[in-house]
């Protein structure tokens, strides 16, 4: 049986109205997640205000295929259900917003952790706007030439290509920047105390973890997208709304694994059996405001971040950076993001 563009076009909303379903609840979770803990820990407004952003421009667009899809079946029936209408150009439009506003939660990420260095995200931001303007332009173009089209024309498939793989783009260069940084951070964290931070390194690769499935996830639909955007295949019409729920529903799922809380405890102790008191103890609660690093009294100094030899290195929770906590290690303005 050959793929039909109404056939596509109707399995896509039913496959975005699961992925909404499931984005509803997520959102809602980390709202609260939120929420509860700012109080104590602070909130962080800009993941907070983009989280709400991204999920208000996904749920209009379900709102604009949920419009369609009882119009369209109560009036003519299913043929003719992908033809493009003046609904389905606002939705198209919010595929593309989505997709932005979701990038911008990684640029944000990728800001603080490279210590709010504009130039680093100058890139990958460029990308992400030039990919909406490439979308933005193919619908104008789509309006004005075959309004009625199911999918773009052949003569505009490379700037909609453009569109989409710009996107996919500054995925791949904020989330390997992301990466990059805390590795190294907690590489050199780790030689400076000569092996004494073995347990930043595994926080940081908890960290790195936690980024990378969830870019994989964006970066999958994305890539599927684009593919088949390319071959003109209808299979695009089912990928492109599920695509709009995913763009939101994973960056959702770092704000809700992070904001459960992560509990590590890890120590250095003398050879056993030798007397007197530890070396040094290293612990923190992800869940705590305040972490810090502690050594016995009458010890001698160990290397610090911080001002002195002999004063304690202490790790501080600040709650702007990123929706994750972050361990700011007060040197070069590093920072581990947790």
């Amino acid at each position: 049986m050959v793929l039909s563009n109404d056939l596509a076009a109707l399995i896509g909303f039913a496959s975005e109205a699961v992925l909404w379903g499931v984005y509803a609840v997520i959102f809602t979770t980390s709202l609260i997640l939120l929420l509860r803990r700012a109080p104590t820990r602070g909130l962080n407004v800009p993941i907070l205000a983009l989280g709400c952003v991204l999920f208000a421009s996904c749920t209009a667009h379900f709102a604009l295929e949920f419009q369609h899809f009882v119009t369209t079946l109560r009036d003519t029936g299913v043929t003719g259900f992908a033809d493009e209408t003046k609904v389905l150009v606002g939705a198209d439009i919010l595929i593309s917003l989505s997709d932005l506003f979701g990038d911008f939660v990684l640029l944000y990420r990728c800001w603080i952790i490279w210590g709010r260095n504009i130039w680093v995200v100058l890139l990958p931001f460029l990308t992400a706007v030039a990919g909406f303007s490439c979308i933005m332009e193919v619908v104008h173009l789509v309006v004005t030439l075959d309004p009625n089209a199911p999918v773009a024309p052949a003569a505009l498939v490379p700037l909609g290509l453009a569109g989409y793989a710009l996107p996919l783009a500054t995925n791949v260069l904020t989330t390997a920047l992301i990466v990059a940084r805390l590795w190294h951070t907690a590489k050199a964290a780790e030689e400076r105390c000569r092996g004494r931070m073995a347990g930043t390194v595994r926080a940081a690769q908890h960290a790195v973890a936690i980024i990378v499935e969830s870019g994989l996830l964006y970066l999958a639909a994305q890539l599927v997208l684009v593919v088949l955007f390319a071959l003109g295949h209808p299979a695009q019409a089912i990928v492109a709304v599920m695509a709009v729920q995913i763009y939101g529903i994973a960056p959702t799922l770092i704000v809700i694994r992070v904001a459960l809380g992560i509990s590590s405890d890890f120590s250095t102790r003398d050879a056993p059996g030798a007397a007197g008191p530890a070396v040094a103890h290293v612990s923190w609660e992800m869940n705590a405001s305040q972490l810090q690093l502690t050594r016995p009294a009458l010890l001698p100094g160990i290397h610090s971040f911080g001002a002195t030899e002999e004063s304690a290195p202490t790790l501080r929770v600040d709650a702007e950076y990123l929706e994750m906590k972050t361990l700011d290690f007060e040197q070069d303005g590093l920072a581990i993001a947790v």
